[in-house]
This record gives structure tokens, sequence and C-alpha cells, in this order.
């Protein structure tokens, strides 16, 4: 349970939490209303985590996503669901991940070069996941505790910080305008982002023993945390930086390690944080192959993908998976990948909450070791804040949302031609 409880924690922490808060700054220009978003952003991961762990203690195996939209709606559809997980749906976070990290080593290092160190990190945290699996475990443990000390450390030097700035959380009549604003419902898509992990333990959940209790526990006692975690040290980053020096900026942790620590501190804090961002990386890098390879153990097309080595690791599913990732990093730009990564995902986890509905009204009778708390409020509010953001980020940022779904529809030519070419075109669509 310990380690499933890390992924969950690991996945969440990391890229989003250091990096997008300029973002929202820029559209949301509100401290009331910048806490807002975390505040719903947290509600949101927290019922969608109470979901998942229904539907993954009802169905134990590895896959998240793609195995629950199969068994759910239709294979071509967990295949969906799959081809984004392939194509990018781990890939393009995993290229954040070193994308900030970059940015990170460079706000201390300015000689160094952002693209080369990320690239880097790819391809060296792709190598310690194919050495051992449970070497890999025991890697991303370790450094998961030090990322979430880390966090604490700068929440409490935060609050004690001698020059910070006094914020005023009362809100105004702006401040509820503000929360109830498209620009408000777009900004969702960067603090979804920053949630996102909060499932990631529904992709292992065939290594995890006693899946049944241990699986929805992960779920939710991690995205408690976090959540936890989020609100408080993004108030410390508003408390200590002020809104116009954050607007539009990646690297906000070095920021407002600055302005607590002075300069030598705030580098110090900074490399910290780079390796809170090595943790996010490698959870990427771990789990994201295993979709892969569940995916690859059901089509016999793509079976080499669920190859692994003597030691258990999925080797040319992480090694696809990376060369994408380097991919993205070298030819993308940060916001552009976030907002095409955080609809399509968005997107995907509203169709597997649903299922908590259909599945309870399809299938009454079926054993469910773990039942929804609040259902059926709590997949109402999670399908609630999930629609609202997603209409308002098609209206808004178009492209990227039809990028996304354009990713999408080219599965279901892959899936037709695909099963077309094994001859059983007539099990298709």
């Amino acid at each position: 349970m310990f380690s499933a409880i890390v992924i969950v924690i690991a996945n969440m922490i990391g890229t989003g939490v250091f990096t997008t808060l300029g973002f929202q700054v820029a559209s949301v220009p509100s401290p009331f209303a910048v806490l807002m978003l975390w505040a719903v952003g947290g509600i949101s991961a927290f019922c969608g985590a109470l979901c998942y762990g229904e539907l993954g203690a009802m169905i134990p195996r590895s896959g998240g996503e793609y195995t629950y939209l199969s068994r759910i709606y239709h294979p071509a559809v967990g295949f969906l669901s799959g081809w984004f997980s392939v194509v990018a749906g781990f890939a393009a976070p995993a290229a954040l991940a070193a994308m900030a990290l970059g940015e990170y080593t460079g706000a201390v290092f300015p000689e160094a070069g952002k693209t080369t160190v990320a690239v880097a990190a790819i391809v060296l945290l792709s190598l310690v996941h194919m050495i051992d699996v449970k070497f890999g475990c025991n890697f991303q443990n370790l450094f998961t505790v030090g990322k979430v000390v880390l966090i604490l450390g700068i929440i409490i030097c935060g609050f004690f910080a001698s020059h910070a700035q006094t914020l005023d959380l009362a809100p105004s009549g702006r401040d509820l305008a503000l929360v109830f604003s498209p620009a408000f419902a777009v900004s969702l898509v960067y603090v979804s982002y920053a949630y996102s992990g909060w499932n990631a333990s529904v992709y292992v959940a065939g290594e995890i023993v006693r899946p049944e209790r241990n699986l929805p526990v992960s779920l939710f006692l991690g995205t408690f945390l976090v959540a936890g975690c989020y609100l408080l040290l993004n108030y410390v980053f508003l408390h200590t930086v002020p809104l116009g020096e954050l607007a539009n900026k990646i690297d906000v942790g070095h920021l407002s390690a600055q302005a607590i620590l002075g300069k030598g501190g705030g580098d110090l804090m900074t490399l910290l944080i780079c390796l809170a961002l090595i943790s996010s990386l490698s959870s990427l890098v771990m789990v994201g192959p295993r979709v892969t390879q569940t995916m690859s153990e059901d089509l016999g097309f793509l079976k080499v993908l669920a190859v692994t080595n003597k030691r258990g690791a999925p080797v040319y599913a992480i090694l696809f998976q990376s060369a994408v990732a380097v991919l993205l990093t070298v030819t993308s730009t940060f916001n552009a990948v976030l907002t095409y990564t955080g609809f399509t995902m968005a997107l995907f986890a509203s169709m597997t909450v649903l299922g908590v509905f259909i599945l309870r009204w399809r299938e009454p009778e079926r054993p469910r070791p773990f039942k929804t708390w609040g259902y059926p409020l709590t997949p109402a509010l999670f399908l609630l804040f999930n629609g609202w953001m997603l209409c308002y980020l098609f209206i808004e940022r178009p492209l990227p949302s039809i990028c996304g779904i354009l990713t999408v529809a080219s599965g279901f030519l892959v899936y037709r031609l695909l099963l077309r070419a094994q001859g059983t075109g007539k099990r298709g669509l």
C-alpha cells in the first residue's frame, strides 16, 4: 500500500504545482480566485479518486482507463484511451516535467542548455526503470519522500518569511465574478493538470497486493494529502511574490525561494525542486509504459511493446514512450503541450467516471469491494467540474482542443486498419 500511495503522490506533485501558477495569475489576477482554483481542483480530484477506487476494486487489472473503458463501453473505446496514452498521455507530461527541470536548472546554472538537460533526464530515468522493477520502485519511493519533505520545508519557511506581502483573502464582488468567469474555467486546465496523477495507482493495479482494499485507499489518501499541500504551497507562492512578477512565469518556485531565502538559499531550494521534478518524471516513466504493455498484451499486433526483460521491466514500451517525450521536448512549447494534454486527459477521465453510473445501472448485483463514497453526488460533481472546464476550454482555446480530438480520432483509423490487417474487421467498430 505504501508504494501505491507513493505512486499517487509522486505522479501528482511535481511539474504542475511548480510551473502553472504563473499562467493562472495571468488569466485570474486575484489571490482569492487562484486559491479557489486549487480548492475546486482538489475537490474534483478527490471525487475522481473515489470513483476510480470503485472501478479499480471491481476490475483489479493494470491499464487504467484502457482497461475500464474497454470493459464499460467497447474495446474500441478502450483502445482510443490506450492510443492516446501511448502517443501522448504519458509522454507529453514526461516532456513537460523534463522542460520544467530544464527551466529550473537554467535558473541556477544559466550556462546549462535547458533542452539538453531535459533530454538527458528522460534518457537517464528510462535507463533506471529498465534495469529492474524493484529498483525503480525503491528509487521512486526515496525521491518522493524527499519531495514531500521539500514542499513542507517551503511551506514552513514561507509562513515565516520576513519580507512577505500581506494577502487579503476576503472575497470582493470582482473576486466572485472571476470565480464564475470563462477565464476561471479555462484556468482549471492548469490546476487539473497539476492534480493529474490522482488515478496513478490504477495503472499498476495488477501489481498491487490486495487491490480491492489497497487500491482505493492509495487513491483517496494520496489525493487528500496532496490537495492539502497544494493549497498551502500556492498560498506561500502568492504570499512571497507579487502577482505581477508571477504572471506567465514557469519557475515560480525559484522566484518564491529567492524571496524567502535570498539568492544563495533560493538557488539551493531550486536545486531541491529539481530533485522533486526528477521524481515526477521518474513516476511517469515508470507508470506510462504499463498502459502500453497491458494494451499490447490484448492486441497481438502490438505484442512487441508487451515484451519485458528478465527483471520484469517493459523495455520496448519504455523506449517508445521516451522517444515520443524527447520529440515533444525538442519541438513544442510548454503551454501548448500542457493545454493539449489537459483537454484530452480530462475527456477520458470524465468518460471513465461516467462508467460508475453505467455499471451501477447495468450490473447492480456485481460485487463491489469498495463503493464510491457519496454516490451519486461524488461522480456528478466530478462530471460537472470537468464538463464546465472542457466546454470553455474548447471555446477559448480551440486549437489545442481540436488537436486532442484529432489525436483520438486518429486512433479510430488505426484501430480499424489493424483489425482489418488481422482479418477481424467484422468485429470492429
